[in-house]
């Protein structure tokens, strides 16, 4: 039987709680890291941290109860959870018996060094250099990161103009975003397709942590050779700029900044500068959102970039093509290739969300929900759970189906077609949920989306709500 492949896209905590304690450790022994550690935690544990940072005692866990009413208790145990899990706090038992807690003393002391000052420097700023005659920007670093990290997507996506190293090309093979047959050039495969969809913080966690996985044994003390190996990956991936390989400085772009600093995109707010809009938000495009949507399914991507166009035309059908935007249309058709590459309704759904237009965004609500066509009355329910979520969010975009006698999903993708008949363009709210409770009293209701007044119900009991529905309105 054919499986989906889903990609697991893990954070820094994700990875972190996987490592050994000897290895967090010697990781804590960096103010730098500590400090992005210390960034990404949830806002009440970073309270938890600055709370005990200058306590030279355990505190009894009695008492780090009480800093949260208990109505908060579920997101004091999520704290104790993460905080404990990344060995930021260890437990330690009082005089008198009583259990105390106490933070981590080796990220307590760089920690502080990283806030306050101090210690050994974290890098050769280069004054021993001089000026740089070759210095560049940020504007100018913003565009080279850019560039290169869209060259590694263009070669994902099959761009012939776009070429990266064999060690890249290895690692993306690795990573199981591309894979490689005997003679042929690297193509994408499912998990590869999901990646495309990410936006671009993800997609940098993701690749960083594969690396990691994959690199070992550089040193972290001094510019030793497979440290300056580890440094020319970071340059190909645009985390640093490097004007030459033998050049002796280099210069972190913003994406590096971006994964230290516990950057997220957040599409639907106004950034200060275009450039940094692009890095957290859409690669390709100088918006944070260049995506318009019509209740036709037409798809309009006000944009140059040949890989989001490439991007857009995963999930839909391309129709038309000007200077400055693309027309697209998304059909059942497209939708389902989209399904059988490994793309999920939920990722499409996040896809043209945090790339909508500004103007889209200002006249619709959070509680928007984005509709695939409707051209088949046939509801489709999972076989294995594998698939009940993308279930729920094909539900979610209203992906709704007529009946037919051919199969639309076969036994492999987990799905088993069920008939039903559909009611739709109900005149007004309460007509919709008088029928529904009708429906769904008599046990024969199917699927419902209340906020498109949409409902389904088995065969063999439409007649029943048919003749309900006309007693009800010759009543009124």
């Amino acid at each position: 039987m054919k499986l989906r492949v889903q990609l697991q896209c893990k954070n820094l905590h994700e990875y972190l709680r996987e490592l050994s304690p000897d290895i967090l450790d010697r990781l804590y022994n960096h103010p730098a890291t500590c400090l992005a550690v210390y960034r990404e935690l949830p806002s009440l544990a970073k309270n938890y941290v600055m709370r005990m940072l200058f306590l030279d005692h355990p505190l009894p866990q009695a008492a780090v109860a009480l800093w949260v009413k208990k109505d908060n208790q579920k997101d004091h145990d999520q704290c104790v959870s993460v905080l404990t899990g990344l060995r930021l706090w260890h437990n330690q038992q009082l005089q008198g018996g009583l259990q105390g807690i106490v933070l981590n003393p080796v990220f307590k002391d760089n920690l502080r060094i990283a806030l306050l000052g101090g210690g050994k420097a974290w890098a050769d700023v280069g004054s021993s250099l001089g000026p740089d005659r070759h210095a560049r920007d940020v504007e100018s670093l913003d565009r080279y990161a850019m560039e290169r990290w869209e060259v590694i997507l263009h070669f994902m996506v099959g761009s012939p103009s776009a070429a990266v190293s064999q060690d890249l090309a290895q690692l993306l093979i690795q990573a199981g975003l591309m894979k490689s047959e005997a003679g042929e050039a690297p193509c994408i495969t499912s998990a590869g397709f999901q990646f495309l969809l990410l936006d671009t913080a993800s997609q940098l966690w993701y690749i960083t942590l594969q690396y990691l996985n994959t690199v070992q044994d550089y040193s972290v003390e001094g510019m030793s050779e497979s440290l300056q190996t580890f440094l020319q990956h970071l340059r190909e991936f645009g985390l640093v700029f490097q004007r030459k390989r033998k050049s002796r400085r280099y210069y972190p772009t913003r994406l590096a900044i971006t994964l230290a600093a516990g950057v997220t995109a957040n599409p639907s707010s106004s950034s200060s500068s275009s450039s940094s809009t692009a890095l957290t938000g859409t690669p390709g495009t100088g918006e944070s959102g260049f995506i318009v949507v019509e209740t036709n399914y037409r798809v309009y991507a006000y944009t140059n970039s040949e890989l989001q166009i490439a991007l857009v035309a995963l999930f839909s059908e391309m129709l038309y093509r000007f200077p400055n935007v693309v027309v697209a249309q998304v059909t059942r058709e497209s939708v389902q290739q989209a399904i059988a590459n490994g793309i999920t309704a939920q990722q499409i759904i996040h896809f043209l969300r945090t790339r909508a237009h500004p103007v889209m965004l200002k006249q619709v609500s959070s509680s928007f929900t984005f509709i695939l066509p409707a051209r088949r009355k046939l509801q489709c329910f999972p076989q294995q759970s594998q698939t009940r979520s993308d279930y729920g969010n094909l539900k979610e975009i209203g992906f709704s189906l007529q009946k037919t006698s051919e199969p639309v999903f076969s036994a492999d993708d987990g799905l088993i077609p069920i008939p039903g008949v559909l009611y739709n363009q109900f005149l007004s709210q309460a007509d919709f949920e008088v029928l529904r409770d009708r429906a769904q009293g008599l046990g024969v209701l199917v699927w419902q989306n209340a906020p498109h007044r949409v409902m389904v119900v088995t065969p063999h009991g439409h007649s029943e709500v048919k003749r309900f529905w006309k007693r009800q309105k010759s009543h009124t």
